[in-house]
């Protein structure tokens, strides 16, 4: 399935034009997600790829996200996929509280592939969370050259750019 990732209303980018996401589930406990952004590449910051490993504050450069929250209850998990194949996984038990570290999850596979035109980012989860129906959303933070960020998501809650928000878990899986 695609989806389009909409830019935050505050936000701006002046290199990408576009993001899709496609999420494909082929057996329980598995989930594949790609990125796709469109534009001026060369014009978006990209980390170095590096020896994948887990890493905290992905979220402050270039960074791919999606938030998995079973159908029912509060608690739900963020999952961070940056480009330089670095990763993390948290869980929350409740909207922002409750963080945790969630080292019950294996290290996610994340391929990289760029081109003038278009960049993508498909990342690999095992885990045997993944296999109810959920909720999901995708997210993306991209940091252009000139340092400036901009916010997508498949839906955004009014206010400022808040990926944990309910409303942005817009997508249902079964």
């Amino acid at each position: 399935m695609r989806h389009t990732l909409r830019l935050h209303p505050d936000s701006q980018c002046a290199a990408a034009t576009r993001i899709e996401a496609d999420v494909a589930r082929p057996r329980p406990g598995n989930l594949i997600l790609s990125y796709v952004v469109s534009g001026k590449i060369g014009d978006l910051r990209w980390p170095p790829v590096v020896t994948p490993a887990r890493a905290d504050e992905l979220w402050r450069h270039t960074c791919f996200e999606a938030f998995v929250r079973p159908l029912a209850g509060p608690g739900y998990y963020e999952f961070n996929f940056s480009p330089s194949t670095q990763w993390a996984v948290y869980q929350f038990s409740n909207y922002r509280s409750g963080m945790r570290v969630a080292t019950e999850i294996d290290a996610p596979r994340i391929e990289v592939r760029s081109s003038a035109e278009t960049y993508t980012l498909q990342a690999t989860l095992e885990f045997d969370g993944l296999s109810s129906p959920l909720h999901l959303g995708l997210a993306a933070v991209l940091e252009e050259t000139n340092g400036r960020k901009s916010y997508w998501a498949l839906a955004h809650p009014p206010g400022k750019a808040d990926f944990h928000h309910a409303d942005c878990f817009a997508l249902e899986l079964s």
